[in-house]
C-alpha cells in the first residue's frame, strides 16, 4: 500500500464548510508538499431529476454556462490566494450530479486524498437531502477526510473563497 499523499482533491460548494476544508487541505499540503486541486460541480437539475423534460426553462444552457463561468471565476481567486501561500494548486469546474461527478473525478485524477466539508445535517434533513460527503466517503477509491462543522470551529482558516 502506497500511503504517500501527493495529490489532494477538495470539492467545494462555496460554503463556509468548503472554506474550512480548503484551509485544512492547504495545511496538509504544506506539511506533505502535496498539490491541491479544487473541484466545483455545477449541479445539472435535468440529470439530477429535479426538472423533467416537461418543465420549460427558457435558457437552461445559458443558465448552466453562467453558473460555470461564475464558479470558474471564484475558483480562480481561490487558486491565486493559495498559490500566494506557496502551494501548487489547480482548479476545475464540471457539470453533472454532484456526488457522481466528484467520484468520477477522483477515479480519473489519481488523487491520494479527498478533503471535503460537511454541512452536518442530521435527522429528516439528512434523509431528504442526503449527504454528498457521506456518499463520497463510502465510494471513493482513496481516503476521504471530512471536516465537520464542529471540528471546523477548531481551525482558524483564512477565507480563500470569496462569497
Amino acid at each position: 500500500m502506497d500511503a504517500i499523499i501527493r495529490s489532494i482533491l477538495v470539492p467545494v460548494d462555496f460554503s463556509e464548510q468548503s472554506d474550512h476544508a480548503v484551509a485544512y487541505a492547504a495545511h496538509v499540503a504544506r506539511q506533505l508538499n502535496a498539490t491541491i486541486e479544487l473541484l466545483h460541480v455545477v449541479n445539472d437539475p435535468v440529470l439530477a431529476g429535479a426538472w423533467g423534460t416537461e418543465v420549460y426553462v427558457p435558457d437552461l444552457t445559458g443558465l448552466f454556462a453562467a453558473l460555470t463561468a461564475d464558479a470558474e471565476a471564484r475558483l480562480a481567486m481561490a487558486v491565486t490566494g493559495l498559490r500566494g501561500q506557496g502551494l501548487v494548486v489547480s482548479s476545475v469546474v464540471r457539470g453533472g450530479i454532484v456526488e457522481r461527478t466528484i467520484l468520477d473525478h477522483v477515479a480519473t485524477g489519481h488523487f491520494d486524498l479527498v478533503v471535503m466539508g460537511s454541512h452536518g445535517r442530521t435527522g429528516l434533513s439528512h434523509v431528504l437531502l442526503g449527504s454528498v460527503a457521506e456518499r463520497v466517503l463510502r465510494q471513493a477509491p482513496c481516503p476521504v477526510l471530512v471536516v465537520s462543522p464542529t471540528a471546523a470551529g477548531r481551525l482558524r482558516p483564512t477565507k480563500v473563497i470569496a462569497a
